[in-house]
């Protein structure tokens, strides 16, 4: 059975890190912590799961401190986990059982990582990351911010699932403060770092400067189809806020030039015509994300609800604003099967409830 160094780099987590640890510490063989500057008691706190602690200067750069982590590590594969991120008690007997059974002949093992949930707790945003990474002088993570390991050699996907539940708020400038102070001192980014950066913009509300940077990144040879297609989105959101609605539909169309439909793509679409009442080629668009196959090992990021229960909700309006009521509730009653708690679902169940269907 491989054994396993859970290698992770922290700073002032105190409110997170006991919670994490608890997790997974009787999962793994040995645990790293790279501390990059704590004030509170996170590293009193970790004490009491492991003696290997170390100090480490941060530089701007989460690659340099991962590095750091995995350079400590004496296992058969290095794990990552962020201080908030918890390993479900569901998943555990999984995450044994794979431990138990992989073939030695595996480099990375991908993991789902889900990072926002719904009304009910379950996953609303999801994708897979590189979890564990075979102890070796060739993986390493690169890129300064949204750092990553390009995956490589043999890799397998698991359905085991890694949640990120974040109960502070982080410092929301520090991403693009980085990516400006390597801009300042002359440093290039490559199109991944270009893409995350037009993003960071993005939600900074710099929405001209965020379409730019984007619009560079796009035609990329370099660049990596998930990101560019997800990067037509985000251009599209910046558009609409700049008050270009063609720009943001072309934006959104555009997307197909690199590869075929995506459903997340497809519901945006169809928002963009429902809001303009044009319902008939809004329910076109919804229909289509409803055929399209979900692929979680894309690497992209995944909305499941744009598969199935945003569609069927939003074809239900469709169909009511046509007149076809009973279509409409139809297609309600089909995202209830998806999500019975909806109060979307409940509400427009009720309304149905009170009209003469025939």
């Amino acid at each position: 059975m491989p054994t396993i160094s859970l290698c992770m780099i922290v700073k002032n987590e105190e409110m997170h890190i006991a919670r994490c640890l608890d997790s997974v510490a009787k999962l793994v063989d040995e645990i790293i912590i790279v501390d990059t500057g704590s004030t509170d008691q996170t590293m009193e706190i970790a004490s009491h799961y492991t003696q290997k602690i170390y100090s480490h200067p941060w530089s701007d750069d989460f690659s340099d401190a991962r590095n750091a982590s995995f350079s400590r590590a004496s296992m058969d594969y290095c794990m990552w986990l962020d201080a908030d991120d918890i390993l479900e008690e569901t998943e555990k007997d999984h995450f044994l059982q794979l431990k138990q059974t992989l073939s030695p002949d595996v480099d990375m093992v991908m993991m789902k990582y889900h990072t926002s949930f719904d009304e009910a707790g379950h996953p609303s945003f999801s994708y897979f990351r590189e979890r564990w990474i075979r102890n070796h002088s060739k993986y390493r993570w690169i890129g300064a911010v949204h750092e990553v390991i390009p995956p490589d050699g043999n890799v397998i996907y698991s359905d085991i699932a890694i949640c990120h539940k974040k109960t502070t708020v982080g410092d929301p400038d520090r991403n693009l403060n980085i990516y400006r102070k390597a801009l300042a001192e002359g440093k290039s980014l490559d199109p991944r770092q270009q893409y995350y950066y037009g993003r960071e913009l993005y939600y900074h509300k710099q929405y001209e400067e965020a379409v730019s940077v984007l619009e560079q990144f796009l035609p990329s040879a370099q660049g990596w189809v998930e990101n560019k297609i997800e990067a037509c989105s985000v251009c599209a959101s910046c558009y609409y806020r700049l008050g270009q609605e063609q720009s943001a539909l072309n934006a959104l169309l555009r997307s197909m030039s690199f590869d075929l439909p995506r459903a997340e793509l497809c519901c945006e679409i169809g928002k963009h015509f429902l809001e303009r009442g044009n319902y008939h080629t809004a329910a076109y668009w919804y229909e289509t994300a409803l055929s399209r196959p979900k692929n979680e090992h894309s690497g992209g990021f995944v909305l499941p609800d744009c598969y199935d229960y945003i569609p069927l909700l939003q074809l239900c309006v469709c169909f009511d604003k046509m007149g076809d009521h009973k279509k409409a509730n139809e297609y309600n009653e089909r995202a209830g099967a998806c999500k019975p708690y909806s109060k979307a679902y409940l509400y427009n169940k009720q309304y149905f409830d009170s009209l003469p269907l025939s």
